[in-house]
């Protein structure tokens, strides 16, 4: 019997590095249905991204205060799944986070002070989920406010991870691994019948894993402030803004989530590292099928109830 040969393609799409690994019969199968899952991805960046005026994000946000906009049922369901999300977070995460002023924002060794409170404030007065409106029976969606942005930046690679996992899936490809750009999901077993094995980063030493889990059937994602950050008076800020007060968070250096969806690892990274350790915890154990591995500013390690990192 034929042994399965493991295919493997890296590109960009949806401005990020995606990495596709199939184990199939033959190097041809699997190189056709990687292109298949590539045209599922680019299928859902021209729906949902931002940077393209005619995605049905852009219009939603071009007509934020004005008018409902008509939009696939799909659209409809991520914006649905997301609010859920915002829901459980307590608005740690946010789509609607498009508003933001960037001009306050300049996460490199130039940014010397934090901008003052009330100025913070004011970049994310339009930020809030609760006024997204959707009509699911007219299939459309509304921004409440003019000058509201919804962005997919927390939610989209996932979903597009899990979508081109699904593709793959159904052309028969039994195992593998989707990654996009950190947000990654995995099926089936490696040729050799073992498990996928994953590195987890070490946030001091990015190229590094300070661990590595056996996974299969599951998806992983980690955000971290260790590829973009700025140092005030000897402390670390991290890129991520915390929707509610306009200010960078710190206090964590890195949250990995362990989930079967991509798509959900990705949303409850962020709002994990804008909680904290002890509530984004709390959350997390409340969840089912969920876990979580958070490295904190001096380095310690906390994990959720339901999972043993060897170091």
């Amino acid at each position: 019997m034929k042994t399965p040969e493991s295919c493997r393609r890296v590109l960009k799409l949806m401005g990020n590095r995606f990495e596709f690994t199939v184990i199939a019969d033959k190097e041809t199968t699997g190189q056709k249905a990687i292109d298949l899952a590539i045209e599922e991805v680019s299928r859902i960046e021209a729906l949902f991204s931002t940077f393209k005026d005619t995605s049905q994000t852009s219009l939603i946000n071009q007509y934020a205060g004005i008018k409902p906009i008509k939009v696939d049922e799909e659209v409809i369901g991520l914006i649905q799944r997301a609010v859920k999300i915002s829901d459980i977070t307590q608005g740690a995460f946010d789509i609607t986070y498009g508003s933001i002023d960037k001009s306050l924002w300049n996460f490199d060794v130039n940014m010397t002070s934090l901008p003052d409170f009330e100025s913070a404030l004011q970049s994310v007065s339009l930020i809030n989920y609760q006024n997204v409106m959707v009509d699911k029976v007219n299939s459309t969606v509304m921004l409440k406010h003019e000058g509201m942005r919804i962005g997919f930046g927390g939610i989209g690679k996932g979903y597009a991870a899990d979508r081109a996992k699904q593709v793959l899936q159904n052309l028969g490809i039994k195992a593998g691994i989707v990654n996009a750009a950190g947000d990654l999901t995995t099926w089936g077993m490696q040729p050799d019948d073992r498990p996928w094995t994953i590195g987890i980063a070490d946030p001091n030493q990015s190229e590094l894993p300070f661990s590595s889990l056996n996974i299969s059937n599951m998806a992983i994602a980690t955000s971290g402030n260790y590829e973009k950050f700025a140092t005030i008076n000897g402390r670390k800020y991290s890129h991520t803004i915390d929707p509610k007060t306009g200010l960078p968070v710190s206090g964590i250096k890195s949250v990995t989530i362990i989930c079967p969806s991509a798509e959900l690892a990705d949303a409850l990274t962020t709002p994990v590292v804008v909680m904290g350790v002890n509530v984004g915890l709390d959350l997390i154990n409340q969840l089912q099928h969920v876990a979580c591995i958070i490295i904190d500013d001096e380095d310690r390690l906390y994990t959720s109830r339901n999972i043993n990192v060897k170091q």
